[in-house]
């Protein structure tokens, strides 16, 4: 089990938003994309307001282009929003990015590791660019690779399984014990049983006192992982909830249907679009 991050938390944790038990706060973000002519407008966020409390794992759902990546990549600093305020450890990210960094992990989409570089010397380099010594970064590796699993860790990723790079890239996201994780559609890519795996490996991070912020488009994922997830769709948050408490609300057995009464399409059709 990862080690509990209350002491780090509480080292860097300086409560400038309006809810001190807020992990993350969102308030009416919206970010827009501009084509040649600037009233050619695309907006890939609609003004979403949302929070995510200490420890919670909290699912961004929708099909690909409803924002989710967006969001992530608004809240980890990857992304400048057109307005909006957003808040990740007590911190402004317009004013204390540097202070955030110290927080996060991220896990993206994309794949983006150096692929002439064992996994192991991949970890490695992103241990070092977080300073930790050598010991530190050998210990931590060692830990996550009994958690996770990544045999080939010590063949040049050039040769890896696009579910493998997937398995990688958590490990860099995880290197640094940060007290927040982004994980944008880490299951991607992956085949089932080595889907459940890192299903199991995200259970067990509930217990080590983490906020978890997941996007993903398979409904089992969001149901199984998730204590709370916000539908999205089109860069407008449409509903927020426990899978169960929004079931229940929409008279739906599973998400799935929960997303088709709300938007009039599937999840898998918005993914074909």
């Amino acid at each position: 089990m990862l080690k509990n991050n209350n002491k780090f938390k509480a080292k860097y944790l300086s409560h400038q938003s309006s809810d001190p038990t807020c992990s993350i706060e969102v308030n009416d973000l919206k970010k827009y994309y501009y084509g040649k002519k600037y009233y050619e407008k695309i907006k890939a966020l609609d003004g979403i307001s949302f929070q995510v409390k200490y420890g919670e794992v909290f699912g961004l759902l929708g099909p690909n282009g409803a924002g989710k990546t967006t969001t992530v990549g608004v809240l980890s600093g990857l992304i400048t929003p057109t307005e909006g305020s957003v808040f990740v450890g007590g911190y402004d990210m317009k004013k204390n990015f540097d202070k955030v960094k110290a927080l996060i992990g991220v896990c993206p989409q994309e794949t983006r590791v150096f692929k002439f570089l064992t996994g192991r010397e991949n970890i490695e380099y992103f241990g070092k660019l977080h300073l930790m010594t050598k010991d530190q970064i050998n210990e931590k590796i060692e830990t996550l690779l009994k958690l996770v699993g990544l045999e080939a860790i010590d063949r040049k990723a050039k040769g890896y399984s696009g579910g493998m790079l997937r398995k990688l890239n958590l490990l860099i996201a995880l290197i640094n014990n940060p007290c927040i994780l982004f994980l944008d559609e880490p299951t991607v890519g992956m085949d089932p049983r080595a889907r459940r795996s890192i299903w199991n490996f995200l259970f067990s991070l509930k217990s080590s006192d983490k906020t978890i912020i997941l996007t993903t488009h398979y409904i089992e994922e969001a149901e199984s992982l998730c204590d709370r997830v916000a539908i999205i769709d089109y860069g407008q948050l449409v509903a927020i909830g426990t899978p169960k408490e929004l079931m229940k609300e929409h008279e739906s057995k599973n998400l799935e249907e929960v997303f088709l009464k709300l938007t009039g399409r599937r999840i898998i059709e918005g993914m074909e679009n």
